[in-house]
């Protein structure tokens, strides 16, 4: 495999940066970014399920992980944002782009269900994914969270949730699906395989506090550096020893048809 080529870029992503995305759903925006740059040695994926309950959530999940593999992804499953810094396979990387798309935190029923809880239940994991990424950022690394910006997601603060942990607000730069082709925005509960209105979202660009005044060309980020390189290797030859004799499956077609959006019961629905 040829590791080094050209670099290819999508919306804010390049081939080149070290990119960790996080709480992935059916893995389907990872795929997105994973077709654009033809390879995907430069990216690990996460989601908080098992890839057993994957395959009962989403119908697609199983596919675009196969897809992820193939392409040179690292895919990790039962990766908690809350403590993902210290997770065994990724403690000590640091990555040039954190990626949060759509961050939720469930829902809580019974004597904690009012709507100033449900907000503090949500904040408590922004600020914590915010604390674990901060810690796992390059000195000028970005951390990209997608969120709604109508009520009440955006009574969740994210800006100041951000600036808690020495972020600092980069941009603010509204979202498109259409910027984003194959990505399906799957619910996090309930009809998981379904789709929501993404509605009046952003993507907001976070940096650490202290590269405010750094500058760029203080320093020379490289994509191949020894440890993301060394655990691409591994991971590869992983795959390679469970590699089926009559070859890899072959990838799917980009194209595949949305499903329409249905009605939500509840303005916290997604």
């Amino acid at each position: 495999m040829e590791v080094f080529s050209s670099e290819r870029k999508i919306k804010h992503y390049s081939s080149y940066h070290k990119i960790l995305l996080v709480g992935e759903g059916d893995f389907s925006f990872s795929v997105c970014l994973a077709r654009a740059f033809g390879l995907a040695i430069n990216m690990v994926a996460t989601s908080l399920d098992s890839r057993e309950y994957l395959m009962l959530k989403y119908s697609e999940a199983i596919n675009n992980v196969e897809e992820l593999e193939a392409r040179g992804c690292i895919v990790l499953h039962k990766v908690d944002v809350n403590r993902m810094s210290q997770h065994p396979l990724l403690i000590g990387l640091r990555f040039d782009r954190i990626i949060y798309n759509f961050p939720h935190a469930g829902y809580v029923h019974g004597p904690f269900s009012s709507e100033r809880f449900q907000i503090w239940f949500h904040q408590d994991l922004v600020r914590r994914f915010f604390k674990n990424a901060h810690e796992m950022l390059t000195v000028v690394g970005e951390i990209h969270v997608t969120h709604k910006t109508t009520f009440p997601f955006n009574e969740w603060k994210i800006v100041e949730l951000a600036q808690e942990v020495g972020l600092r607000l980069v941009d603010e730069e509204q979202f498109s699906l259409w910027d984003y082709p194959g990505y399906e925005n799957r619910r996090g509960v309930g009809m998981c395989d379904e789709t929501f209105p993404v509605g009046m979202s952003s993507t907001f660009i976070f940096a650490k506090r202290s590269a405010a005044s750094f500058h760029p060309g203080a320093l020379c980020i490289s994509l191949w550096s020894a440890d993301i390189v060394d655990m691409a290797c591994t991971y590869l030859e992983s795959l390679e020893r469970k590699k089926p004799k009559h070859g890899h499956k072959n990838l799917r077609s980009p194209s595949r048809p949305r499903k329409k959006n249905k009605k939500l019961r509840s303005p916290y629905h997604y």
